[in-house]
This record gives C-alpha cells, structure tokens and sequence, in this order.
C-alpha cells in the first residue's frame, strides 16, 4: 500500500491520567482511500482525529502526511466538526470565501477564487442559500456550508469527526449520498470518525475498530468488500454490506459485553 498518510506507534496521553487514551496506533492510508474509525465512546477516536489535523501533539511516536511530519494545523487537512462552526456574522458565501482567502490568495486572482467559491457552494448544492447567514438556514445545510469550506481549502486529507450525528436521519442520508457522490468526484482522501455502523458500510473502503478506552489500540480493521457507486438501497439486501455490519458489530458487542477483550 502506498504510504500516503502514515501513523507510526501513535500514543496519547493527558496530564494526571494513569493511562495513556491511545497506544501505539499504527496505521497506513492511500490516497483517495476513504477510512471510518469506529469504537465504543471513551475510546480516542476524535484524539486521533485532532493528532491527524495537527490540533493536539502525540506524546509519543507520530503523523505523516507525504513524507512530512505533522506538528501542527494546515490547510493540508481540512476538518468537519459535529458542531457547524460556521460565523454567525457572515453569510454562507463568506464563511466560504474566508477560508479560500485565507489558503489561496497566493494561488488564485480575486476573480479565481470568487468563482472557486461559487463552484464549492454548487458542489454541496448551496447555490440558492449563497445569500443567507447560518441562522436562516437548517442544520443540515449548515453542515453542506462545512464541507464546502473545508473543500475549498484544497486539502490532501478530509477529517470529518462525526458530521451527521447530530442529523435527522433522512438529513444525514442525503449527506451520506452527497459525501459518496464528492468523494467519487474528487478522489479525496478521507478519514472519518462515526459512531454508526451502517454509516461506517456504506461510506469507507476500510473500518478502523478501536478497543475499550483508555488505553486503547486498534483491534480490527475490516475490508468493505463493496464496489463503487454505492446504492443504499440496493445495498440493504446485498450479502456483503450485511457480513461487514455484522462483522463490525459482532466486534463492538464482544468488547462492550467481555471486560477481558475490552482491556485487550
């Protein structure tokens, strides 16, 4: 495997914790490769998200991104966060248009970026709602206006730490979709922390089991054996979503349910 993004015996621990949160995580992603890590709460998952986007140092062992060590943000790596973030005082086109002055001005003319802008809002199909600030405008489209900025930025590395959990569910299906759809278009590479299972199917290539906190490791990760387009419809019968369901949830239940694996 192409070692485009690298973590090497990653460890984490706070001050006065008499164990680390993370231990020795090792783990190698593609590019254009998109990863879900999964795990009971407790166990680390938004840590190694912030490790990878440079937001909290690792104690021990590191990050690679191309053959660079990560020790701080970058426009490299473009985070989503639950929670929108979006400023309240600017519109949707200038919370995008902040971060794309912010990264490119260097790379692109003011006219450049204006239509990169305009490009980035119609790739989430935020054209219409361009105008509005983030109180006239609903959850879900406020998470769209996120994944346009962090888009914007160019970034070899999407980390989105748990985007739709706060979603209806028919919301976070139409993100799903449009997530899939940006991912094939764009061949970004992707990692993505989620607390659903059937999520963690239908959007990654693979998924990252993370035992019991703290001191947790990665205790599995399974191939999603799935070709792409995915239909989530189509898939619901399919034989092989259902065996990585299963497969994901047979792991989650034995380390809730077994003290022993769960410190494993």
């Amino acid at each position: 495997m192409e070692r485009f993004l690298e973590i090497s015996q990653l460890s984490v621990a706070f001050p006065k914790a008499p164990v680390p949160v993370l231990r020795e995580i090792d783990l190698q992603i593609a590019r254009g490769e998109y990863v879900a890590v999964i795990g009971h709460s407790g166990c680390g998952k938004s840590t190694l998200l912030n490790v990878i986007a440079g937001l909290l140092p690792a104690t021990a062992g590191g990050v690679v991104l191309e053959g660079r060590e990560i020790d701080g943000p970058g426009p490299d790596r473009a985070v989503v966060f639950q929670n929108h973030s979006l400023l309240p005082w600017l519109t949707c086109y200038e919370n995008v248009r902040l971060a794309v002055d912010q990264t490119l001005s260097r790379a692109m003319s003011r006219a450049k970026r204006h239509e990169w802008v305009l490009e980035n809002l119609a790739l989430v199909r935020m054209t219409a709602a361009k105008d509005k600030r983030p109180n006239e405008i609903s959850g879900g489209m406020k998470q769209r206006i996120g994944i346009a900025r962090a888009l914007s930025m160019k970034p070899k590395v999407l980390l989105l730490d748990e985007p739709f959990g706060a979603l209806d569910a028919l919301t976070r299906a139409h993100l799903q979709d449009q997530v899939m759809a940006i991912h094939a278009s764009l061949g970004t590479t992707v990692v993505m922390i989620t607390h659903d299972v059937d999520e963690a199917v239908l959007l990654s290539d693979r998924i990252v089991m993370l035992t019991n906190g703290p001191n947790a490791r990665v205790g599995e990760i399974l191939d999603v054996d799935l070709p792409r387009p995915r239909d989530r419809l189509a898939l619901a019968a399919d034989l092989r979503f259902v065996a990585a369901r299963t497969a994901v949830l047979e792991f989650l239940h034995a380390r809730h349910t077994n003290p022993a694996l769960a410190a494993a």
